[in-house]
């Protein structure tokens, strides 16, 4: 061992770095925003799983004399593994201050970035992508983008920005040839209303004939000296010392091995992909790392006449590139398992991961969920392992290797250098299976290898190989299974015995939950293995029984395709002069910047000098009171200099929210796990993070405890007001109708996951008790109030400070305030700058999200379909504390109608008092829970009737053009008839419903379903106070022109349709209008921007402001009208005009009498209609969004672009909520769900292939700015037509199998709920054999 640190060398954007002191510990993106300042690359999760912190790594490969990019996570490369290799990051390939990467310029100019957060690790992976191949295909660009997740755009507009890259990049008219149409009917160009031929109806949101090429110049080359250091072998054992952790790097096998004899507890690394994880997020130590990626015996990988033998430290991607190359020149029979294996690699994780991880590192890893154990395992791999102490040995790769999770049957000495992966013999066949929450990118529900091996030219079972993971802690064989059935022939009474012996054989742990759905898709697996090799034997002419052509789909997988689509949008008038930007598509204000890294958010901030760092120390126990805490050990420990409880806080340390107490430190009592009791400074994040842990909290348990809304109801705990609406005489109704329903709908709640997490950065002034926020939040005048009242302090010595937000969607509103005045409250102590950044789980943890709903209904309806009554009451899960919780439930009930006239209506909300963190708003707020009730009425009354869907809902529009609510609001409802005719038109909806009755009467295992739904959307404050906006314009001498408005830019563009009023009112070009930030000190008592309403208020207030300093100068513009704008300002301040003007917008007052029920809840109400085709599998729960159609009046849009991107990113926001997004809570009531490892947003595969999106033309809304209508929340409910259309293609499964087409289906529709609701005998066996278990494993709360 040396004695002292090796000098780590590596490169960053072309620059040296030479480190004598490196931590082992640091990761490379840490390095990247503290020590070298380059804050581009972003903090998204810490695991790897969401891209945000993407860059490009070059090596030398001497072997093959070339230089290998690839990407990986920042998060999780540690710098000590980066001796010899050259790091590119965003700020490296491009900049606004130099020239722009065709990257960073494409994806901008497409629209690709909207909060942008997410933008630097798209560019950088789409960048590294090109380093390997500048004309990639389609594929090429969808695989690259796969480890890359983005919560605003829906993804849509990234891939046409980066589909000019491809070699098959078609023109735009090309392109609109077809709309690649899977769910039948006409083509949409054989459809004349379709395909548009007004010549003021465009398809073009962006354009790029002037678009920077391909300059292969522009990159920078691989450092000299690196490879130099690669040929001379100039550096022999690496040695690296931090302050808790060594690492050392042998540079050969035996160095090695004598390595592991020394400390045979040691993790050896490669990718850091496992261990980093552990040590980021769940705070595992290890002492000693032994880092393996050096050793050129680990990274060989050689093909015999055998098979390949695989070093244990090649990257998957190795192994993919690999075998794909030479399965193209194999003998097919040679390659089958081969293929399996490719078919496994390409959906396990995501590029990045794959570039980082190994093969020896997946296997030795042992978690069951990792999917290429179970095929290695059937392939009859083996491996090479070695010790020091006793040499070489083979071990077969089966179910003996491992132990218990995590746990082999390797000693702890020995180190594993290969695998042997055989060749496929003739007569063999092989299958992969996995199910996951989302198909790529996500750790397998459960996998499985199976091959099957015949003697020649027969169907009889030579022997036979079934391996499953992700039933129990480790992989497991069906050995009965596979004994019994060799000699039988493959044939209905093999497969009858198989799923008996499976049945009996395969014991699922509860580990995990999902019992019975993990026990249907072992049988389901081998059902599809079943069929597979049946359909092979019969192509060998082999005497087997017929299998039925329906049966066929099952076996084709469901392939995952880049979204693309088309966009009309109405071009303005052309009266309309030339330089005003107002309604056409611009870029976003800030899209050069944030493809460039050079976008700032508050965690970019450099540090300040002296700053410190805080972290929450939160409860563990969901209902106790506090007995005492102790923090005298984390006190102790180096780095740490406070830690803050109540006792703190000196001002209020609670405070009323609507006469109901909220405390910022739980004091004598915790009523959530996640509730804050202190918070512990330190002078770095990790020490913080450390520190933390070891404050002892002791407690004692109090009683009632309960988390679920049907606990509530049973306990009647409740938050006041409760509230109800009521049109009508319901109960008299239900007399006079044909038929009377009753029945409740669940929907769970969801998680923001903002790709920024919550934080801050506190900046005591000095003087006068000032203090300066840096804040990351949506509401800021809240947030200074707040902090405020916890400091005890005026209002007018706080100033928040917001540049921008990476997401928001509601989520930073309420709870970033606490975590402000906490953060103040530390600098207030310690009289230094502070900085909070909350980590991904904890974020989670803390702030929750979307309230979950439970909806009971009865409703009195007729035979023709016309609802005459219904009868709803709401209940949704409040959590601890009230938050907005009443507000949401409020609006919930006034969305209760959606876009239906039933003559007799009641609804009630009542918000249940839990033991969960408080919920609080979530885009759309409460709009999409209350009618998603609504529209599954409608739906079972389509059912009962024997209708069609789109039928009943036709049928309780409503249509009078002055119609009203049920709360007594007067509008027209006829721009909602048009987008519901152009939506049914424009998606070919009679048509495809008809192409889909064909598919599904020919297709046993897959079916589709079709779903069009309506909206009517509430924009605006329901609390007239609100409804108001301000914003001060200043004019310089020189003619620049600066904006300041209480909006907050989070992704959804404000500031850039804030630019565009400016520039048409002054008539200068929006290059001349600048927008700083939000600030409280300029712009005060702002309301939040939230309600879709944020642009309504603002827009009003900038153009009041505009006016009015036109009105100042119109004087001297009539005296001087040869005069330039700037000499026009001059001209002004000589004549001492001001040239600073604030402006105010007075909205409407709206409000609700609820004793009435009836009041002008909002300003006006956006409307839209959506069709969404879906594909299921009955085998597995999984399904393919095929298609989705949207037409949405915006009014006259202010920018279309902009509100396409607001419609599509809002679409795919919901398709989460409805499909993929499952919180899972523990009966003690610990949020288990804490970070993209567990909690899947949709990924690009989740988005339809074909997604289009119309403005409706021709609309105008008189009561906003010029005439347009907000945007934002509306979209997020049309993606219920995925839960419908699913719902859809489930009934049609269940009345092939003489089933009821009336079936509960709760929200989210995961894979889990559409299998089971595809009920056969599969599930039946599985739900035949449950087991009754005293505690659950999740609860649905």
């Amino acid at each position: 061992m040396m004695s002292s640190c090796s000098e780590l060398i590596f490169y960053i954007n072309g620059k040296k770095v030479t480190e004598k002191n490196a931590d082992p510990e640091e990761v490379l993106l840490t390095f990247l925003r503290r020590k070298v300042l380059l804050t581009g690359t972003k903090y998204g999760c810490g695991s790897g799983g969401c891209g945000a912190c993407t860059v490009m790594v070059s090596r030398y490969d001497q072997h093959h004399n070339r230089v290998h990019h690839y990407t990986v996570n920042a998060c999780l490369q540690p710098i000590c593994t980066l001796h010899g290799a050259a790091v590119v990051t965003v700020e490296g390939i491009g900049s606004t201050k130099t020239k722009l990467h065709p990257v960073q310029e494409r994806i901008a100019k497409a629209h690709g970035s909207q909060c942008g957060f997410c933008t630097p690790g798209m560019v950088m992976s789409m960048y590294t992508l090109l380093r390997n191949k500048p004309q990639p295909t389609m594929e090429d660009i969808r695989e690259a983008l796969g480890g890359n997740l983005c919560r605003c755009t829906g993804y849509r507009p990234i891939i046409d920005g980066f589909k000019t890259f491809s070699d098959v990049m078609p023109t735009l008219k090309n392109e609109q040839k077809c709309c690649q149409n899977a769910g039948g009917g006409k083509c949409c160009m054989e459809n004349e209303t379709e395909y548009h031929k007004d010549t003021d109806i465009s398809q073009e949101l962006f354009c790029l004939d002037d678009k920077l090429p391909l300059d292969p110049s522009q990159d920078l080359i691989f450092p000299p000296e690196l490879m130099l250091m690669v040929k001379k072998r100039s550096c022999g054992q690496l040695y690296f010392q931090g302050e808790r952790v060594k690492m050392v790097s042998p540079v050969d096998l035996s160095d090695l091995l004598e390595l592991k004899l020394q400390y045979p507890d040691a993790p050896l690394v490669v990718g850091n992909t496992t261990i980093g994880p552990e040590m980021q997020v769940k705070g595992v130590h290890y002492p000693v790392i032994i880092y393996g990626g050096r050793i050129s015996e680990l990274l060989t990988l050689k093909w015999s006449i055998n098979g390949v033998c695989v070093g244990a430290a090649c990257t998957l991607t190795t192994l993919k590139e690999e075998i794909e190359r030479n399965v193209r020149e194999m003998e097919a029979e040679n390659t089958k398992g081969y293929q399996a294996l490719l078919q496994t690699l390409q959906c396990l994780a995501a590029n990045q991961i794959r570039n980082m991880a190994t093969i020896g590192g997946n296997i030795l890893s042992a978690n069951p969920k990792y999917d290429l154990n179970s095929v290695l395992a059937a392939l009859e791999c083996t491996l090479c392992v070695m010790s020091k102490a006793n040499g070489i040995r083979e071990m077969p790769l089966n179910e003996e290797l491992f132990t218990d999770f995590g746990k082999t049957a390797l000693r702890p000495d020995e180190v594993l250098l290969s695998v042997h992966i055989p060749y496929s013999k003739p007569w063999e066949f092989v299958g992969a299976f996995r199910q996951a929450q989302r198909r790529e990118f996500a750790f397998s529900i459960v996998n499985a290898g199976m091959k099957v091996f015949f003697r020649e030219e027969t169907n009889i079972v030579e022997s036979l190989n079934i391996y499953y993971g992700g039933v129990g802690p480790k992989m497991i064989k069906a050995g009965r299974m596979c004994k019994e059935l060799v000699g039988r022939s493959w044939g209905e009474e093999l497969l009858a015995d198989a799923c008996l012996i499976l049945e009996e054989e395969v014991e699922l742990s509860d580990y995990g939950g999902k019992v019975e759905y993990r026990k249907t898709l072992t049988t389901s697996f081998f059902f599809k293995f079943y069929m597979q090799v049946l359909q092979d034997l019969r192509r060998r002419d082999v005497g087997v029984c017929d299998l039925p052509l329906d049966h066929l789909s099952a076996l084709k997988p469901f392939k995952n395709e880049v979204p693309q689509g088309r966009q009309s949008f109405q071009l303005v008038s052309e009266a309309q002069h030339s330089q005003d930007p107002v309604g056409h598509p611009m870029m976003h204000q800030a899209a050069f910047q944030q493809a460039t890294g050079e976008a700032q958010y508050y965690n970019d901030i450099p540090p300040v000098q002296g700053e410190l760092f805080v972290v929450m120390v939160t409860s563990t126990r969901a209902h106790a009171k506090i007995l005492n805490i102790d923090p005298s050990e984390a006190l102790s420990m180096a780095g740490v200099v406070t830690f803050l409880t109540a006792s703190d806080v000196p001002g209020q340390n609670r405070r009323m929210w609507l006469n109901n107490p909220e405390e910022l430190f739980a004091e004598e009592e915790v009523c959530c796990v996640g509730q804050i009791i202190g918070a512990l400074v330190a002078e770095s994040r990790e020490q913080a993070r450390r520190a933390a842990l070891r404050v002892k909290v002791t407690y004692n348990n109090l009683l009632p405890v309960f988390f679920t809304i049907d606990e509530a109801i049973q306990q009647q705990s409740y938050f006041q007001p409760k509230r109800k609406l009521e049109r009508g005489d319901v109960d008299k109704a239900f007399q006079t109708v044909d038929h009377i329903l009753e029945g409740e709908t669940y929907m769970a709640g969801q998680e923001h996951f903002y790709m920024e997490t919550q934080g801050l950065v506190a900046v005591p002034k000095g003087e006068d008790g000032e203090i300066d926020l840096f804040v990351a939040s949506q509401h800021a005048a809240y947030t200074q109030e707040v902090v405020g009242i916890t400091l005890g302090i005026d209002y007018n010595k706080i100033t928040c400070h917001v540049k921008r937000l990476g997401g928001a969607f509601g989520g930073k509103v309420m709870k970033i305030a606490s975590l402000s005045a906490i953060t103040a409250t530390a600098a207030v102590k310690t009289g230094r700058a502070v900085r909070c950044v909350l980590d991904r789980g904890d974020d989670m943890l803390i702030t929750s999200g979307r309230h979950p709903f439970l909806g009971k209904y009865k409703v009195g309806y007729n035979s023709d379909g016309s609802i005459v009554a219904a009868d709803i009451t709401y209940y949704s899960n409040g959590g601890c504390t009230l938050d907005e919780s009443s507000f949401i439930m409020e609006k919930a009930l006034l969305h209760m109608d959606n876009c239906y006239r039933i003559p007799n209506l009641r609804g009630r909300g009542l918000v249940c008092r839990t033991y969960l963190p408080s919920y609080t708003a979530f885009r759309g707020f409460g709009g999409p829970q209350g009618l998603m009730m609504i529209e599954c009425v409608l739906h079972e009354v389509a059912v009962k009737c024997g209708l069609p869907s789109h039928k009943v809902r036709e049928i309780n529009m409503y249509r009078d053009e002055q119609s009203y609510t049920h709360h007594k609001q007067l509008f027209s409802p006829l721009s909602m008839l048009h987008c519901w005719d152009q939506c049914l038109e424009k998606a070919q909806y009679c048509d495809r419903l008809k192409a889909i009755e064909h598919f599904n009467a020919n297709n046993h295992w897959k079916k589709r379903g079709i779903s069009a739904v309506p909206i009517k959307f509430g924009v605006g404050f329901s609390k007239g106070f609100y409804n108001q906006g301000a914003a001060l314009v200043n004019i310089y001498k020189d003619g620049s022109v600066l904006v300041t408005h209480g909006g907050t830019e989070m992704g959804q563009g404000i500031n850039t349709k804030a630019v565009q009023i400016a520039s048409r009112i002054l008539k200068v070009p929006m290059t001349s209008i600048h927008i700083k930030e939000t600030c409280t000190g300029n712009v005060p008592n702002a309301a939040p921007s939230a309600a879709s309403f944020g642009t309504d208020a603002v827009g009003m207030a900038v153009k009041n402001a505009c006016e009015e300093l036109m009105r100042r100068l119109k004087p001297v513009m009539e005296n001087h009208p040869d005069h330039t704008w700037s000499q026009w300002i001059v001209a002004a301040y000589c004549q001492k005009i001001s040239l600073s003007a604030t402006g105010f917008f007075l909205g409407p007052h709206t409000g609700v009498d609820w004793e009435n029920s009836e009041g002008l809840a909002y300003y006006y109400f956006t409307f839209g209609a959506c069709c969404s085709e879906v594909e299921i599998d009955c085998l597995t729960g999984d399904h393919k969004n095929v298609r989705t159609d949207i037409v949405m009046d915006v009014g006259k849009s202010l920018n279309p672009a902009l509100d396409v991107g607001q419609i599509e990113g809002g679409f795919v926001q919901g398709i989460g909520l409805y499909t993929i997004e499952e919180l899972q809570f523990s009966p003690e009531g610990v949020l288990m769900t804490r970070g993209p490892s567990q909690y899947k947003i949709p990924a690009l595969c989740d988005v339809p292939p074909q997604l289009n999106v119309h403005l409706l033309a021709n609309s105008q809304n008189p009561h906003a700015i010029y005439m347009s209508k907000g945007i934002g929340e509306p979209p997020v409910f049309l993606a219920s037509t995925i839960f419908f259309a699913i719902k859809d293609a489930i009934a049609a499964a269940r009345r092939e199998r003489g089933l009821g087409d009336s079936f509960p289906l709760s929200s989210p529709a995961t894979a889990e709920r559409i299998r089971m609701a595809c009920q056969d005998q599969f599930t039946n066996k599985a739900l035949s054999t449950k087991k009754e278990t005293s505690k659950p494993w999740s609860i649905n709360v």
